[in-house]
């Protein structure tokens, strides 16, 4: 049944990002056919110009993940068996984290005391993953999700939305993965692709909701009489799902990445994961909001 649920998830990946790449094509072609309007040689020109993007934000980031390292994990054994047979890997971890500058000098006084033994190696990584690294990677996560915020509650079309939320949620994946070294297992890959894919999917339709029948309130029914503002708080709230959503691919990624280290199940990683999207969600939207000014006089600064 492992392995059949392995194969499982392996193929559900596979399938996950085929269609991601239907959702792309789809992208491409639709905004194509309305740059046709224009020129057909602009047409043209924005093929070319979207198979480039293609390869470099989401043909690269996927290969740079897949050919990653990834840990071996097998919960039937015991910790210290565990530590033995993944040693390897917690060296090559442990010196990539003796490269970074926002460890302290305890924390690689630590690893550097407890490389030379197995057991002793894991518990620190674990230590200093709940101390230091875990800190780090969640501003990543939060950095990806403030970006994801402002492109898709700026954008008033669900298709580019859907692009923003794909290549911005490859990239924080890639990222993760370049800042710890390795990468999940194909198994955890296979549920993580199926997440983009649902991210993306509700990215798309989100524009096509109406908030104010989901929130029936005075105030919010009011914006029917307001189109501008029913306009503009419909944007937020699709940038605020959004960023929601992406904060979730992140947590999950990352508790994947160092699932061997913490003992903990896939069940628990799929339900705490957006209990702990929901703390991050505000930090986003305070920090994004901030950011919104200076980025839009910076989008228009450029056209006029």
């Amino acid at each position: 049944m492992k392995k059949l649920g392995k194969s499982f998830w392996i193929v559900i990946g596979i399938a996950s990002v085929f269609f991601l790449i239907l959702i792309i094509v789809s992208a491409v072609l639709d905004l194509g056919e309305k740059i046709a309007r224009i020129h057909v040689y602009l047409e043209y020109a924005f093929y070319v110009v979207s198979g480039v993007l293609f390869f470099f934000l989401f043909i690269r980031p996927i290969f740079t993940i897949l050919l990653s390292p990834s840990f071996s994990i097998d919960h039937l054994f015991t910790e210290e068996q565990n530590a033995r047979k993944n040693y390897k890997m917690y060296k090559k971890v442990a010196k990539n984290l003796l490269e970074e500058d926002y460890l302290s000098d305890e924390d690689k006084g630590l690893i550097e005391l407890s490389i030379t033994d197995s057991l002793k190696l894991k518990r620190a990584l674990s230590n200093i993953f709940d101390k230091t690294i875990k800190k780090e990677l969640n501003k990543m996560i939060v950095s990806h999700a403030e970006t994801v915020y402002i492109s898709t509650a700026i954008s008033q079309n669900g298709r580019l939305d859907a692009l923003a939320v794909i290549t911005i949620n490859l990239k924080l994946i890639k990222s993760l993965v370049f800042k710890c070294g390795f990468r999940p297992s194909y198994l955890s890959l296979g549920k993580l692709s199926l997440n983009v894919l649902s991210t993306a999917i509700i990215a798309e339709n989100l524009e096509e909701m109406d908030f104010s029948e989901i929130f029936p309130s005075s105030s919010i029914n009011a914006l029917k009489e307001m189109p501008l503002l029913k306009t503009v708080t419909g944007s937020f709230a699709q940038g605020i799902g959004n960023a929601l959503l992406s904060l979730r691919v992140g947590i999950i990624c990352r508790n994947y990445l160092f699932m061997d280290l913490k003992g903990l199940n896939k069940n628990q990683i799929r339900k705490l994961a957006f209990g702990e999207a929901m703390i991050l969600l505000p930090r986003v939207i305070a920090q994004s909001m901030k950011k919104m000014p200076s980025r839009l006089k910076g989008f228009f600064g450029k056209i006029f």
